[in-house]
């Protein structure tokens, strides 16, 4: 079964992301030089993609996968 993305929380160093089967993963904005180097304003413009399988920053042209988050999560 394949992660879902359920709620996404933009801090100011890192993503708080809640999977449909209950994790929660913290991952640094290092993680990922776009977000890394990206404005708040532009981090916090995002939309769930795919019924939650990701999420995409229009600005950033950034996509992340439920998955790929989960290899960095902390």
């Amino acid at each position: 079964m394949q992660p879902l993305i359920g709620t996404v929380e933009v801090g100011e160093s890192e993503l708080v992301v809640h999977l449909n089967d209950g994790q929660c993963l913290t991952v640094p904005f290092s993680e990922f030089p776009r977000l890394a180097n990206s404005t708040p304003a532009q981090r916090d413009n995002w939309r769930l993609i795919g019924g939650g399988v990701g999420i995409h920053w229009p600005d950033l042209d950034e996509d992340i996968s439920a998955r790929g988050l989960q290899r960095f999560a902390h």
